[in-house]
């Protein structure tokens, strides 16, 4: 259903859309790579079509060099995703992803800003048998990387559980209903007899087609007061509507997304636009034709310019929204009013309705493991052996030991105090704040360290924080190592990309509640002009904010930089 009046930009295919057209709907030759004795890599083309199935295939920079002068191939090992929509899994679930993570992986886990597990070190004659056991605990990477629709967010609010309960449904549902049809990923790790022939296109993928998307695609739901999972850093943001304590419906906003490329003003991060209202049992509808349009318009020539938000902007909002209506078949009705006062996690415990309690744990960078003075993996390993409610990846990489009955409060309770596990409200607020890709050494994108240095720049930035009276003041700061944008840096009040090793680009001035970009304030600085400029700009704050002015905020007013309410005048 193409409409003749629209088209996708001309140029010849990336080799990217050459590896997905002969790769038999994702197929490729990975059963004989995986089998390969005498390497622990796979080809360049195999490695592009294991993201469709969870996985990237990296290697410990730190340990490059190294063995170059020896001359051994990298240290390669898989990174595993592991789709978990609205971030929710069972104490059982819990159990067999630190098993398998000291089993396999490096016995730690990843929690993404995606709501997702994260396993790194995985070899590759131990991929199979990793995912078999995924998938025995009713789990699965299939999607979670790749040019199809990715892990579905939503907010894991305890202060409206039954809201978030009903939203939760509708993300797991939504994530299910968008995921690719080819039996691929079950042939090729979970043993499924192949099917003699091979299917017509319109069997195999019916919404995706023979060549999928341009580039990944990302949906979250909202839930407001909270904004925690950036909503309009999505491809499509749905926001819960509550009138009356019921779920009424979604407003529908298009065309966010996070990643650029440093020196290209062709790329910029971007916010999502409202542009209507569905009603709950219409969201498939309208997922599916968005994503029909994006299949059919985006850029499949340059990858750089290939995401949704791209195509949003080229062709136009309402021209999209007008598309989109004529595919529906009906019409978006006017969004409703909604207001977002944060972006942030709520921590400790907290009584939700039904008699259940929630904490929410600080984990720093969202790294689940056992340090020299710190067992949180033990710790919460025997936590999920008593638990009988679930647990909640936040936006935030954060965990909430979730739908916690009375009785096992207070032996769960134990546990914490125990094993030190901690709510976080010991720090300050902007670490608590602090979002952090994982970087080097396994990132191959990383230009500069992230989850491992952010740590350390707070425990220098915290002594100014102290010296201004801002201990209690939630300030958002994030950083990459690269630009393209997994801790969300634009949407920062202080954002950091890394440029080089020990260098970062600095951003300022995104909005507390996530509606607006972040501006670029000094390239190519390192930690002591990092320190230099923080040290001024939050003394300023502390002197001259208004009541109630978040730091974002405060720098617009006070001419630091430009507000940036559209990627398009990111560079500007």
């Amino acid at each position: 259903m193409v409409n003749p009046n629209l088209k996708a930009p001309d140029g010849p295919p990336s080799d990217v859309e050459r590896i997905k057209e002969e790769s038999n709907y994702l197929r490729g030759t990975l059963a004989e790579s995986m089998l390969e004795p005498i390497s622990s890599g796979i080809s360049d083309d195999d490695n592009r079509l294991m993201k469709f199935h969870g996985s990237y295939l990296q290697d410990d920079r730190d340990l490059r060099n190294e063995r170059q002068k020896q001359k051994l191939e990298p240290a390669y090992q898989f990174m595993l995703r592991v789709r978990t929509p609205g971030g929710v899994a069972t104490p059982e679930q819990w159990l067999v992803m630190d098993e398998l993570a000291q089993k396999y992986g490096n016995e730690t886990l990843k929690l993404t800003t995606r709501q997702a597990f994260q396993m790194h070190g995985i070899l590759k004659w131990n991929m199979k048998k990793t995912i078999q056991e995924i998938h025995a605990s009713l789990l699965d990477t299939i999607a979670a990387c790749g040019d199809v629709n990715r892990n579905v967010m939503c907010n894991p609010n305890p202060y409206q559980s039954e809201i978030h309960a009903e939203v939760y449904e509708y993300a797991k549902l939504l994530s299910d209903y968008l995921l690719p049809r080819t039996r691929a990923y079950h042939e090729l790790w979970l043993d499924e007899e192949k099917v003699a022939g091979t299917p017509e296109v319109d069997e195999v993928e019916p919404m995706y087609g023979a060549l999928y998307l341009p580039r990944k695609f990302k949906i979250g739901i909202a839930v407001p007061p909270s904004n925690d999972i950036d909503v309009f850093s999505q491809d499509l943001g749905l926001i819960a509507i509550v009138e009356d304590d019921k779920l009424v419906g979604f407003n529908v906003a298009i065309g966010g997304g996070m990643g650029m490329t440093h020196g290209d003003k062709a790329t910029y991060p971007q916010l999502a636009k409202v542009i209507g209202f569905c009603t709950p049992d219409q969201i498939h509808d309208v997922a599916e034709k968005v994503i029909t349009i994006q299949r059919d318009y985006g850029n499949r020539s340059v990858r750089k310019n290939a995401r949704f938000k791209y195509t949003v902007d080229r062709l136009g909002l309402e021209t999209v929204k007008a598309e989109l209506e004529n595919r529906l078949g009906w019409s978006l009705d006017a969004a409703k009013p909604y207001h977002f006062d944060h972006n942030g996690d709520r921590y400790g415990w907290v009584e939700g309705v039904k008699e259940k309690w929630h904490f929410t744990l600080f984990v720093e960078g969202g790294r689940i493991a056992d340090f020299d003075d710190y067992k949180l993996m033990t710790g919460l390993r025997e936590i999920a052996k008593i638990h009988t409610g679930d647990f909640r990846l936040t936006a935030n990489q954060n965990l909430v030991i979730a739908n916690v009955t009375s009785e096992k409060k207070k032996m769960i309770s134990e546990l914490i105090e125990q094993y030190g596990l901690t709510d976080g409200k010991h720090y300050t607020a902007i670490r608590r704040s602090s979002l952090a890709c994982v970087a080097l050494p396994t990132c191959g994108l990383a230009m500069a360290e992230a989850e491992r240095y952010l740590p350390v720049l707070l425990d220098k930035l915290e002594a100014i924080i102290d010296e201004n009276g801002l201990r209690n003041e939630e300030i958002t700061i994030r950083m990459t190592g690269c630009p393209n944008g997994c801790a969300r840096h634009a949407l920062g009040e202080i954002g950091f990309i890394g440029k080089a090793p020990g260098k970062y680009n600095m951003y300022l001035g995104a909005a507390f509640d996530g509606s607006r970009l972040s501006k670029m304030y000094r390239e190519n600085i390192g930690e002591e002009e990092i320190l230099s400029e923080l040290r001024m700009l939050l003394s300023r704050y502390a002197k001259e904010r208004q009541e109630g002015e978040h730091f974002g905020d405060f720098v617009i007013r006070a001419g630091v930089v430009k507000a940036v309410t559209d990627g398009m005048n990111f560079h500007d």
